[in-house]
């Protein structure tokens, strides 16, 4: 293990040849017979990776520690973080859980196949412990994709699999961006095409009545909505997009200081930067644990309830001292979670380990350095990145902006890439990852994205671009 908790990984004593079936050049009983020889590696201990409907997934035995301990070296993953564990039919689930409620089953029924997960009190022995990460629950879930079902059926085992990527690199959407990644390290890949959603399941507990949101993904809040009127989301994926909102941190805890820009946008970017560059900022004292959101009131402003810093929010805060500048432009940095208490300081309050997949580590991340611009005015926004980007290639950085179809034609950069329109998010979820991709395939240094609403699936979209983004983000003001 090295510091940070991740397996160290030995490439030249580890080397694989690692095989990759295309599924679309091959007549059905080809497709069987390469589904059968990827399941006969997975039954040896092997991982194979295989497309879901969300992403492609890296699969190993989940009843194997060796097996699974394969996927963390593979991706140099943290140890800490546990794995999804697929299924093929609802029914093999009571051999990986304790017994449940009536609203679990529910959420079953309506839900799978596809791209939900539920964290469950895991039965004693069903997987193997680097699965759960030590936690005595496990997150389970059947993916809506016929081949990934197929694959684990013929396994004949449960398969824990999380994305099939490079542990913080952007989770890969085609077999081609698994095997950028992951070539030489896993035995092999089945090639399904295009994963359809773009984006990783959403993960939920279930408390009683409660749902309980960890990540959100394909499922959205007003889909489950439809099923328990008691919704509340984790403050790490809060409807800010996944940060702790300044807004809501005033009107619940008292006078803070925030730091958002307050200089003229469009007419002087420096005199931008040396505003962020002069705010002191530390972490904001304890915030309240849940997000409620009722079927009643889902478009009004969340209440926030029981106490607890957000993991996401010190996680960035031990990583640098943001009390103190350096006045390098690099370490000029936004975080709309950070703020000023002048009333008090706050104490922090050791982390346990991430109940879900997503909830404690950088993600979704391209190479260069990536911030997120948001504001009401789209006008003060567009022109915000359009300063900042002249900046930037004014100091050699190769530039890149990520931007909805409505805004696309104003920018300039050595990439733009477009992730539909701003009243389709959907496709926003299909292309997020491929973008990421493309910015790394061009050198791209430095990355402004714009920000998007997060109402249905836009919610899962800006949680990965907050996470992408290292939690860099720059509040622009309308005036």
């Amino acid at each position: 293990m090295n510091d940070m908790g991740r397996p160290q990984y030995d490439q030249a004593a580890s080397q694989l040849n690692t095989r990759c079936w295309s599924l679309a050049e091959q007549t059905a009983s080809e497709q069987e017979q390469a589904i059968q020889t990827a399941a006969q590696l997975l039954a040896q201990g092997q991982t194979v990776a295989f497309p879901t409907e969300t992403v492609y997934g890296l699969g190993a035995d989940a009843t194997s520690t060796r097996a699974v301990e394969q996927i963390f070296y593979a991706k140099g993953r943290p140890s800490d973080n546990p794995l999804i564990v697929h299924i093929a039919d609802q029914a093999e689930v009571e051999q990986l859980v304790e017994p449940y409620n009536e609203l679990v089953s529910r959420l079953m029924e309506r839900f799978w196949p596809g791209p939900l997960t539920l964290v469950l009190p895991v039965r004693q022995g069903a997987v193997s412990p680097k699965v759960t990460a030590g936690l005595t629950t496990v997150a389970v879930r059947m993916p809506d994709h016929e081949v990934a079902r197929r694959l684990i059926r013929a396994a004949g085992r449960p398969i824990a699999a999380p994305s099939a990527n490079r542990s913080g690199r952007p989770s890969p959407t085609t077999a081609a961006h698994v095997l950028e990644d992951l070539d030489g390290r896993i035995a092999g890949i089945v090639d399904g095409g295009p994963t359809g959603v773009g984006v990783e399941s959403t993960v939920v507990e279930v408390d009683g009545d409660r749902v309980h949101v960890l990540r959100p993904g394909g499922i959205t809040i007003a889909m489950l909505q439809e099923l328990c009127l008691q919704v509340t989301i984790d403050p790490a994926v809060d409807p800010a997009g996944g940060m702790l909102h300044p807004v809501l941190i005033e009107q619940e805890l008292g006078t803070y200081k925030s730091t958002t820009v307050t200089s003229n946008v469009a007419s002087d970017v420096d005199s931008i930067k040396d505003s962020i560059e002069n705010s002191a900022v530390t972490a904001p004292k304890a915030l309240k644990r849940d997000i409620p959101v009722t079927a009643a009131a889902s478009s009004a402003e969340p209440i926030l309830e029981q106490s607890v810093i957000s993991e996401d929010v010190l996680s960035v805060a031990s990583d640098r001292d943001v009390s103190s500048s350096s006045g390098d432009e690099s370490d000029i940095e936004l975080l709309a979670s950070e703020c000023v208490n002048t009333n008090a300081a706050h104490t922090a309050v050791p982390l346990e380990a991430p109940r879900s997949p997503g909830m404690k580590y950088t993600h979704y991340a391209p190479t260069g350095v990536m911030r997120i611009v948001q504001g009401d005015s789209a006008d003060a926004v567009s022109a915000y990145i359009q300063a900042d980007i002249a900046d930037a290639k004014r100091r050699g950085e190769t530039t890149g902006i990520l931007t909805f179809r409505e805004h696309a034609g104003q920018y300039r950069a050595d990439v733009v890439a477009e992730l539909g329109s701003l009243s389709e998010l959907n496709q926003a979820a299909q292309l997020l990852y491929s973008a990421l991709r493309r910015f790394d395939d061009a050198g791209i240094t430095y990355i402004l994205a714009e920000a998007c609403p997060t109402e249905g699936i836009g919610l899962a979209v800006m949680n990965r671009l907050v996470k992408a983004a290292g939690h860099r983000i720059v509040q622009v003001p309308s005036s």
